[in-house]
């Protein structure tokens, strides 16, 4: 499933880049830190799957 994986890690990367465009823009707090959250839960999801760690 390395579909999964790559999508799992272009959508971490998709919310980080959303958390440094909201930062720049003085967005509330709580949505950056949720989008932060969802973004690391994906990267380390995709790399997870990667390893071989969790299938």
């Amino acid at each position: 499933m390395t579909g999964l994986n790559t999508v799992l890690i272009l959508v971490g990367l998709f919310l980080a880049g959303g958390v440094y465009s909201f930062s720049k823009q003085g967005m509330p707090k709580s949505i950056i830190v949720l989008l932060t959250i969802a973004s690391v839960m994906c990267l380390v999801a995709g790399v997870m799957r990667i390893q071989g760690l969790w299938d």
